[in-house]
């Protein structure tokens, strides 16, 4: 998925597929981390935020299920999509 550069100090990019609903994002430390069933709206408010990390907080984390997808382990496959979100 591609991803665009943001201007935080929590998220390094964002990127969303809207046929999927999937919303990926890396973060400061460099991991990635997919978000399913989110809706174009919230990346649009996130996108649109004063500040990405407390939206992202407030309107993304503990909302969608989520995965690890990066770094990971070259001979695994995708993890399964886990109930809550990871920590910021």
């Amino acid at each position: 998925m591609d991803r665009a550069a943001v201007d935080s100090s929590c998220l390094r990019s964002v990127g969303h597929d809207a046929d999927r609903r999937v919303l990926e994002i890396e973060f400061a430390a460099g991991t990635v981390y997919q978000y399913r069933g989110v809706p174009a709206e919230a990346v649009a408010g996130l996108l649109a935020a004063d500040s990405l990390g407390r939206f992202f907080n407030r309107e993304i984390r503990n909302r969608y299920p989520y995965r690890r997808v990066s770094p990971a382990p070259a001979s695994r496959t995708a993890p399964p999509w886990r109930p809550s979100s990871p920590p910021a």
